[in-house]
C-alpha cells in the first residue's frame, strides 16, 4: 500500500473527560469492539478481577485513576486506529494538554448525570484553541441523569459549540433499552446481562416499523418517534466539513460499561474523523504527504517495563515514512541516531515495527537523549509548536530518606521529571532540590514511583512559593542587577535555565515592574 493510502486510513485521536466520566471504560470498549482485546477490564470493581489495558501502572491499578497517557493502536475494518487515553484528573492535565498536540481529533466523554464538569470545560477549550474536531459521547445513560435535551443545551451553552445528535437514547436508567441511529436510521437494542462481553445487536430498519413496539413496548416506541421528530426539527444534519473545522460536534449517547452505543460511536467516528492533519513548526507547515520523515516527542515514560528499566520516548510521525535502522537527525542536538527497536503500543505491551506512517505513535528506546518537544527529521531543521511545559504552582523540597540510596534517588528524580509531569529545580544558594508540580497528587505519584521503580525513598519539606517562572533579557546590566538582588529566590531547571522563584504574587509583580527589560515566562516554550 502506498504512503497516501496509508495516511488516509489512519485515525489518531485522544479520549478526554473529567475524572470518573467513564473515559478509560470507553477506551476498553472501543478496543473490545475493534477486536484488539477479547475481554474488557474494569477501572473499579470488586467482582471483576481483570484490570484495564490502558491503566497498566501499579499506582493506576491501586487508585483506579489514570495518571499517564497510554497509547493503543489496532487494525479495524481497514483502518489503523491509534487511541490515546489521557488522565482526567486536573493534577495530570499537563500530560493531557501535550497529548492533544499529537492527535488529529478528540472524543470528549460527558457523564450524563453530572453534565459538563470543570475539567471537561478546560479540555474542551484547549481542543477549540487547537481547532481539533470533537465528538461527544454522553455516557452512563443506564443511570438516572439529566434528560438528553438538557444535556445538549448545557454543552452548547458552556462549551460554545454547536451539536448534532447522531444517536438518541431509548429511555434512561432502569428503562434504558438502547440507542437509535439517526445517521443510518436503524435501531440498536442489546440483549443479555453480561456487561464485559460484546452482545449482538438487533436491528430494525425503520423507526415506523411495527417491530419497534415488539422490542421496546408501545409507550417507549411512541416516545422515541416524538423525540426523533423534535431532534430532526431542531438540530441540523451533520456537514463533515463543519465538523472538521471544529464548528459542530457529533453527539452519541450510550453506556460504555454496558456496551450501549459504543459500536455506533466507533463506526461513525472512523467514517467522519480526519486522517492525519498538517503540523505547525516554527519554520513552516509540515504536510503528512511529504516524502521525508519528520516527527516530534510529546511524551517520555520512564520504566514502562520496570523489570527492564526501559525508558521510552513517544514520537508522533508527522510526515514521510519512519523506517527501522535508518539514521535520523535529532534537531536540538544536531546528532544522527539509528533506532533498531522502534515499537508500536498496546498500552504497556509493545511490538517491534519496520515502518510507521503519519498519524502513528511510535516508541523509541531512550538513554537520556530526548526531552519533550524534540524533533526528528531527515536533516531539515524543524521545531514543532504547541508542546509546552507549564509553570508549576505547588512546590516541595525533596530530601533523601535513605543515605545509601542517594544515587537511586538522583536517577529516579532525573528520569521521572523528564516525563514532564513535574519539574526539578536546584536552588542556587542552598543547592537543595525542589520539585514543582501543577497538582498535589503528583507528589504522591512521584514518591510512590521512586520507591517502587527505583527503590529510593524520599520525604518532602514545605516551601512557600507562589510561582516559578523562567526569565531572559538582552539588557545584561539589568539582568545582573536582578540576579544580585534576588539571589535567594533563584534556581536552575534541569536544563540549566534560570528560574525565578516568586514567594508571592506581589513580589512577582514588583519584579516585573522594577525590571521592565526582563521577560518572565510561565511556559517553557519561549
Amino acid at each position: 500500500m502506498d504512503q497516501i493510502s496509508e495516511i488516509k486510513r489512519r485515525r489518531t485521536f485522544a479520549i478526554v473527560s473529567h475524572p470518573d466520566a467513564g473515559k478509560t471504560t470507553l477506551t476498553e470498549k472501543l478496543l473490545l469492539f475493534g477486536g484488539a482485546i477479547h475481554e474488557a477490564g474494569a477501572v473499579k470493581s470488586n467482582k471483576i478481577k481483570k484490570t484495564t489495558v490502558s491503566d497498566f501502572m501499579e499506582i493506576e491499578k491501586q487508585r483506579g485513576i489514570s495518571v499517564a497517557t497510554s497509547v493503543m493502536g489496532f487494525e479495524y475494518k481497514g483502518y489503523k486506529v491509534n487511541i490515546l487515553d489521557t488522565p482526567g484528573h486536573q493534577d495530570f492535565a499537563e500530560d493531557t494538554y501535550r497529548t492533544l498536540s499529537a492527535v488529529d481529533s478528540v472524543i470528549i466523554v460527558v457523564d450524563s448525570a453530572k453534565g459538563v464538569e470543570t475539567q471537561t470545560e478546560k479540555l474542551s477549550n484547549v481542543c477549540r484553541m487547537r481547532n481539533a474536531p470533537s465528538i461527544f459521547f454522553l455516557n452512563k445513560m443506564d443511570r438516572e441523569g439529566l434528560d438528553p435535551y438538557s444535556l445538549l443545551d448545557e454543552i452548547e451553552q458552556k462549551l460554545k459549540i454547536s451539536l448534532c445528535p447522531m444517536t438518541w437514547p431509548i429511555g434512561m436508567g432502569k428503562t434504558f433499552k438502547g440507542v437509535y441511529n439517526l445517521y443510518n436510521e436503524s435501531l440498536n437494542l442489546f440483549s443479555g446481562q453480561e456487561k464485559q462481553l460484546i452482545e449482538d445487536s438487533i436491528k430494525i430498519e425503520s423507526i415506523f416499523s411495527k417491530e419497534l413496539e415488539k422490542y421496546i413496548g408501545e409507550e417507549a416506541a411512541n416516545k422515541l418517534r416524538e423525540d426523533i421528530e423534535v431532534v430532526r426539527g431542531v438540530y441540523p444534519k451533520l456537514i463533515r466539513e463543519e465538523y472538521l473545522e471544529g464548528l459542530v460536534a457529533p453527539v452519541f449517547f450510550g453506556s460504555a460499561l454496558n456496551n450501549f452505543g459504543v459500536n455506533e460511536l466507533l463506526n461513525s467516528f472512523l467514517e467522519q474523523a480526519p486522517s492525519p492533519l498538517p503540523s505547525q513548526t516554527n519554520e513552516r507547515i509540515v504536510n503528512p504527504e511529504e516524502q521525508k520523515f519528520s516527527g516530534f516527542v510529546f511524551k517520555i515514560h520512564a520504566n514502562l517495563h520496570p523489570l527492564h528499566r526501559a525508558r521510552i520516548a513517544f514520537v508522533k510521525v508527522c510526515s514521510g515514512v519512519f523506517e527501522r535502522n535508518k539514521p535520523y537527525m535529532h534537531v536540538r542536538q544536531g546528532k544522527w541516531f539509528k533506532f533498531s527497536n522502534p515499537t508500536s503500543f498496546m498500552a504497556a505491551k509493545q511490538s517491534i515495527i519496520e515502518e510507521a506512517f503519519p498519524g502513528d505513535i511510535i516508541g523509541l528506546h531512550d538513554t537520556g537523549n530526548f526531552k519533550i518537544g524534540d524533533s526528528l527529521t531527515e536533516g531539515e531543521i524543524l521545531n514543532f509548536k504547541g508542546i509546552p511545559s507549564f509553570s508549576p504552582e505547588l512546590f516541595r523540597y525533596v530530601e533523601n530518606s535513605d543515605p545509601f540510596k542517594s544515587k537511586q534517588l538522583a536517577k529516579g528524580l532525573e528520569q521521572l521529571t523528564d516525563e514532564g509531569v513535574a519539574q526539578l529545580f536546584t536552588h542556587k544558594t542552598s543547592n537543595r532540590k525542589i520539585i514543582g508540580t501543577v497538582g498535589a497528587l503528583q507528589f504522591d505519584v512521584i514518591q510512590f514511583r521512586l520507591l517502587n521503580e527505583y527503590s529510593a525513598s524520599c520525604r518532602y519539606d514545605s516551601i512557600q512559593l507562589h510561582k516559578a517562572c523562567w526569565f531572559v533579557s538582552d539588557n545584561r546590566a539589568q539582568l545582573e542587577d536582578f540576579k544580585k538582588r534576588k539571589t535567594q529566590y533563584l534556581a536552575e531547571d534541569k536544563y540549566g535555565r534560570d528560574v525565578f522563584l516568586a514567594d508571592s504574587a506581589f513580589s512577582l509583580k514588583m519584579a516585573q515592574d522594577n525590571f521592565p527589560d526582563i521577560q518572565f515566562y510561565f511556559k517553557s516554550e519561549f
